[in-house]
């Protein structure tokens, strides 16, 4: 685990390669997705080590529910009853009415390279026991509500990665978290920076693009991916660059 802190109230967490966020004020903390299972220790952890007590917690906001952005959220749940919310359509996701995910064929695709075997042995570490997690108790993230939690966040919805993926702008700070629609980097990917996820992870390819594309309007100074490290830069024109690519 490690931990960045990116503007004056959030904190971004690096894990089994996934991030989650802190997002802490004086209303108390804001997690933005929550790891893999096997991270739970350590979700637990960094809220703890930025200084909070867990029942600060106030609510757990996901851009979308795969295993890898959910993972935290049973104990979460068990241990301080929070509420979940994430995108009107990707609810149905969360309670797995259905499932949008890579599969195992393609995962044991991915065994051709020195990249891909890595990344097959750390995924399977951190979901063994979980594979048929879900979020029951997850529910529509309206304005008001969102509006009102730590942060003060605002949804925008970012669908292709999964039909209701959603990423979250905190304006107080110019803040993006982009989830799994624009990433800076993977344990696939050969290359870091602004970019998209290989295209086997994501539903709908042309979607997500589009999605991608649409962030490019977004007034942000601070990118905070799914994947890779944060972006502290004009997000404006970078993201203008990618939307030209």
């Amino acid at each position: 685990m490690k931990i960045e802190q990116v503007s004056e109230s959030v904190h971004v967490v690096a894990g089994t390669n996934v991030n989650w966020a802190v997002v802490s004020d004086e209303r108390g903390v804001t997690l933005v997705d929550a790891g893999y299972p096997a991270d739970t220790g350590d979700v637990l952890k960094s809220v703890r080590e930025i200084g909070n007590d867990l029942a600060d917690v106030r609510a757990v906001v996901v851009t979308h529910a795969h295993l890898d952005h959910i993972g935290a959220i049973p104990t979460l749940v068990e241990k301080l009853g929070v509420p979940v919310y994430t995108g009107a359509e990707e609810v149905r996701h969360a309670k797995r009415e259905y499932l949008q995910q890579i599969t195992p064929v393609q995962m044991v695709q991915r065994l051709g390279t020195r990249r891909g075997i890595e990344w097959v042995g750390q995924t399977v570490r951190a979901v063994i026991g979980h594979i048929g997690m879900s979020v029951p108790t997850a529910t529509e993230g309206e304005a008001a509500t969102l509006a009102a939690l730590p942060g003060g966040l605002v949804a925008i919805p970012t669908p292709g990665h999964t039909n209701g993926h959603t990423a979250y702008l905190m304006p107080s700070e110019g803040v993006l978290f982009s989830g799994d629609a624009l990433v800076t980097g993977h344990k696939l990917l050969e290359e870091t920076g602004l970019q998209l996820l290989p295209g086997f992870f994501n539903h709908d390819q042309e979607g997500t693009l589009e999605s991608a594309r649409a962030l490019s309007a977004v007034e942000a100074g601070i990118l905070v991916p799914g994947h890779g490290a944060p972006i502290r830069q004009d997000l404006a024109r970078l993201m203008s660059e990618f939307a030209r690519g």
